[in-house]
């Protein structure tokens, strides 16, 4: 059978067939001049033109069929499945190809893993498997998603083929719904077959959940509660219990205490501990409960022994100060103030931070005092704000509503290494400059040498990076690097430095494709810089070697150069080679008053760039002489009361006004003359919360002042006041948060005073995932004052809650803690999906097979069967062909029109091969045929004469006499005139013939002599 058919896009054409009959029927008629071989290959031509073109419009294709077979194998890599399991799955799989591949056939298979993810391991190719172990090392195996991994395989399967899945699982699907896609999978003609992975039930112990009470108050006593379940490998009357010790821990941010410490014993099922406890002090709590077994025979996963709960006692406004160690004490008179005012503040410095979200929700304000993002004077003492950690001062604010101050410093905004961070966003101004008034202020020039650290190249273009980012755009950047031509700018031609604004991008650009070499001496590269800095506009200059300190020494001339520039450099030993290397970058910084590092670990080099950036950002720092008074330009419920004669400040850092209509610049100064740049005070409301930027100090450099003034606890007082989220009682308003399916639900009651239900409320809520990502969570009513949203928990770690019940009212903030994956909660092979995917019959097709299960080893049964077998329907590739018959009725149609036009003479054909049998050709026939044809072309001939004859006119003759012309009687003859005819002959009957009659008579006038 040929493997190709025709089919029609629009067959209803088709039916144009029937006028065949109609064109034999005239052209029969029409072509009988032809001869009857001639008329008959004429009309067969005309048939076939006519055929072609109707399939032609019906859309003709070419379809191809194919028992190919295609098989992927989807095999689950998630926890649930022990490793040695996983083992298993892919030697079964080379050996089932290896015996069930038609090689004649050019069968295909292909091998797809998953886990919380979907990856092609090896494409579908027409070979056997050769395979050890399995290179897509899933980076989230905690969790089962089916689904996508079929999605995965029907998408990378080609149609030309017929399609079968193999999928090697244990069925525990805790993410997607596969039974929804099996459908669409098998309406393309793709069958499912599938391996069971039996998982062995051993003795397990879970600890579900740790139950808290969701009205938990300051000072009452609460009961907690701890599920455990215990599931036996022997269930049954005579099942043994299990031993083992509880213990519950409670967290309050650094501090840990442990609640319950007992040996208990677990019967078979559920067992739950209660726990009394009282809540003392306002804060968020987390609670551990852990479970360990007296016997490692009594619990096979030790994942699963830890539950974690997560709740939030509210008192009284509280406030998070964090400031600078270095500066220890700057702030104490406005710590005093605020808590004169019954604002509760909590000290923390720079060193010792706040490690997660959760310490977070202890405070409903939080004050950056003139704090830099990064400080410290050497590697050991350097320390800085994390991004994961000013990711959680933005969330905090905008996603669960507390406040956020930055006040100024000469080491905070743009001068403390802010810039560009996620913070800047959230604050009302900017931290870089974009004034073009504002002449560039700061040149910094970086050295790199090639060192011979671990992964030393990209570590170095991270800390450029990180310098760069640092820099405002009128600041000057450059980089020297030395390559086989020597030393050279990165960029910049000879001058080396260009403004950071315009070229931020390209400047990054370079340094992802900077390759430095092994510099062997310091002098040329720092003539360079030398030279570069001294002739930049800037005010503050900076040079930073980074090296392990092997090129030879500065020339004294060079040294004196930097040091007659004012240009300081900072050098930084990279896995230095002894004493000398580290010495020498010593002596280059201490010459020119600049900061010696030395790192054994490229991790602590980027905040040592970051820090350094600093130093040409130091202009940002603006210190008129004289002075400055600040005025007050937008009156604001935060200043209510205050005096609008403020007192003067002796300098702020200069910021730039946000280009936002929400952002509000309250306070003025007068000084420079750019307004956009002389923000003192300005607010605005980010997310759920507020933010706002108070860029002078608070009294212990340049507002020395206002310690003095009569409004100042007023004014810091109203300040954190605006700023800190709404606190106090929640009134009737409970939260509540449980995990099920992998969804968060969130419940929340509400009761009016009288404890009627409140109804129609818009509640605003938002959520926060394990990483800190916001997650959108809607709030909807579903019976009288019950109000209920949910979220997915897609990961292992605490997720917060914020719910405003009304505008203006006390947030309900809670979390939720999974403390790990459902794929630790399974014990038994899902039978029940695995069946359900398998029965499911493909299109054209028979449905799949369930093989006998995988065991410590691919056993011979599950081997034998065979995923390459028949029972689907073939495969069918289509091409659209109606292009090419387009063409071949073309083609005929020509044929047609030869045919007619043109008579072939085939008997050529005859005489030949009689003549090559040697046969003797009778030459009588061929004279009498040219005979007929020569007396066939001299009648022709004569006919043409005739005609020609009839056609041609030659006028009689006129007598030229004057006699005259009788006019009275025309009819009369004249003298000379032609004689009448005879009356026998007959007159002629028409033009031509009468025209024929005056030329015969004028010939017989004619006299003999003409």
């Amino acid at each position: 059978m040929l493997p190709y058919r025709l089919s029609f896009e629009h067959p209803t054409y088709l039916w144009l067939l029937l006028g065949l009959p109609v064109l034999w029927f005239l052209g029969y008629q029409s072509l009988a001049v032809l001869g009857k071989t001639r008329r008959a290959l004429a009309l067969l031509l005309r048939s076939l033109v006519w055929t072609v073109l109707v399939f032609a419009l019906a859309g003709v294709q070419v379809v191809r069929v194919s028992d190919r077979m295609t098989v992927m194998y989807v095999l689950d890599q998630s926890e649930s499945i022990p490793l040695a399991k996983r083992q298993v799955m892919l030697d079964y799989v080379v050996r089932n190809v290896r015996r069930h591949r038609d090689a004649r056939r050019q069968d295909r298979a292909g091998i797809i893993v998953f886990g919380r993810d979907a990856s092609i391991e090896i494409p579908p190719f027409d070979d056997d498997i050769r395979l050890r172990r399995l290179e897509s090392l899933l980076d989230r195996a905690d969790a089962t998603n089916l689904e996508s991994a079929l999605n995965l395989a029907q998408a990378t399967m080609s149609a030309d083929t017929a399609r079968r899945i193999v999928v090697v699982t244990d069925g525990n699907e805790n993410l997607g719904q596969a039974r929804k896609l099996v459908a669409r999978v098998a309406a393309a003609g793709i069958g499912i077959d599938v391996v069971p992975v039996m998982l062995d039930a051993k003795s397990e112990v879970l600890v579900e959940k740790i139950d808290l009470p969701t009205d938990i108050r300051k000072g009452q006593p609460f009961e907690a509660r701890i599920v455990v379940s215990n599931y036996a490998d022997n269930a049954g009357s005579d099942a043994e219990p299990t031993k083992g010790k509880i213990r519950v821990k409670q967290k309050v941010g650094d501090n840990e205490s442990i609640l319950l410490e007992q040996d208990i014993t677990l019967e078979n099922g559920k067992n739950v501990f209660p726990l009394r406890h009282t809540i003392d002090r306002p804060a968020p709590y987390i609670y551990e409960a852990e479970f360990v077994p007296a016997g490692d025979d009594d619990d096979g996963l030790r994942q699963n022994n830890s539950a974690t709960a997560y709740t939030h006692v509210r008192g009284q406004g509280r406030v998070l100060l964090i400031e600078d160690r270095s500066n220890e004490g700057d702030f104490d008179l406005m710590v005093d103030r605020l808590r004169d005012n019954n604002i509760e503040v909590v000290t923390q410095f720079n060193d010792d931070l706040f490690g997660s979200l959760a310490e977070l929700q202890a405070y409903d304000a939080v004050i950056l005092a003139g704090v830099p993002r990064v400080s410290g004077d050497s590697d050991n003492k350097i320390v800085s704000f994390s991004d994961a950690q000013i990711e959680m001062l933005v969330r905090n604010t905008q996603q669960l509503g507390a406040g956020l101050l930055m006040i100024g410093g000469p080491e905070a905004f743009g001068a403390g290494g802010w810039t560009g961070t996620e913070l800047e966003k959230a604050m009302p101004v900017d931290f870089k400059i974009k004034n073009a008034k504002v002449q560039a202020v700061g040149a910094l020039a970086l050295i790199m040498h090639a060192s011979e650290m671990a992964d030393g190249n990209h570590w170095q273009k991270v800390i450029c990076k990180s310098a760069i980012e640092q820099l405002g755009p009128s600041d000057l950047a450059g980089v020297l690097h030395w390559s086989f031509n020597g030393d050279a700018w990165l960029w910049g031609g000879q001058q080396g430095l260009l403004e950071v604004g315009p070229n931020r991008r390209a400047m990054l650009a370079r340094v992802s494709k900077m390759t430095p070499g092994d510099m062997p001496q310091f002098d040329p590269a720092m003539k360079m810089a030398a030279k570069s800095l001294a002739a930049a506009p800037a005010s503050v200059k900076h040079c930073i070697i980074i090296s392990d300190g092997d090129p030879s020494d500065p020339t004294p001339g060079t040294i004196n150069a930097f040091k007659n520039a004012s240009i300081s450099i900072s050098t930084v030993a990279v896995a230095s080679h002894g004493l000398a290397g580290s010495q020498r970058l010593q002596n280059i910084a201490t010459a020119t008053g600049g900061k010696y590092y030395s790192v054994k670990s490229g991790r602590a080099l980027p905040r040592i760039f970051q820090r350094e950036a600093r130093r040409v950002s130091k202009p940002l720092v603006y210190e008129p002489p004289g002075g400055a008074v600040p005025e007050v330009i937008f009156p604001h419920p935060l200043l209510d009361g205050i005096d609008r004669v403020l007192p003067p400040v002796s300098g702020f850092v200069m910021t730039q006004t946000k280009d936002s209509p929400l952002a509000q610049v309250l306070i003025q100064s007068p000084k420079p003359e750019q307004p956009e740049n002389a923000t003192i005070l300005a607010a605005w409301t980010y997310g759920l919360g507020r933010t706002a930027a108070l860029t002078t100090d608070a009294g212990a450099r340049w507002a020395g002042a206002w310690n003095d003034w009569a409004d100042y606890d007023k004014f810091y007082s109203q300040l954190v006041r605006w700023l800190m989220r709404p606190t106090g009682d929640t009134g009737k308003f409970t939260i509540a948060t449980q995990v099920e399916d992998g969804q968060v639900q969130v419940v929340v009651n509400a009761l009016a005073e009288d404890d009627s239900f409140l109804d129609f409320l818009e509640m605003n809520a938002t959520a926060l995932d394990a990483e800190l990502n916001p997650i959108p969570l809607e709030m909807r009513q579903t019976a009288p004052g019950r109000y209920v949203g949910s979220f997915p928990a897609n990961s292992a770690g605490s997720y917060f809650v914020n719910v405003v019940p009304t505008a203006g009212a006390t947030p309900l903030t809670t979390g939720v803690t999974v403390p790990y994956s459902d794929e630790y909660r399974v014990r038994e092979t899902n039978l029940s999906l695995i069946e359900s995917l398998a029965k499911t019959q493909p299109r054209g097709g028979a449905a799949g097979e369930v093989t006998p299960p995988l065991e410590q080893r691919p056993g011979a049964e599950s081997v034998d069967s065979d995923p390459f077998r028949g029972g689907l329907a073939l495969a069918r590739s289509i091409r659209d062909a109606w292009p090419w018959f387009v063409l071949g009725g073309c083609c005929l149609f020509l044929g047609d029109v030869m045919i007619r036009r043109i008579a072939l003479d085939f008997s050529w054909i005859g005489r030949l091969i009689r003549r090559l049998r040697g046969e003797k050709v009778d030459q009588s026939a061929a004279v009498t045929r040219l005979d007929a044809l020569r007396k066939s072309k001299a009648q022709l001939g004569d006919d043409l004469e005739k005609r020609r004859a009839s056609v041609r006119f030659e006028p009689t003759r006129v007598d030229g006499s004057d006699e005259p012309v009788d006019l009275a009687d025309p009819g009369q003859p004249r003298k000379g005139s032609l004689p009448e005819s005879p009356k026998d002959e007959p007159a002629p009957t028409s033009y031509t013939e009468r025209l024929l009659e005056a030329k015969r008579r004028a010939r017989k006038d004619k006299p003999d002599g003409e």
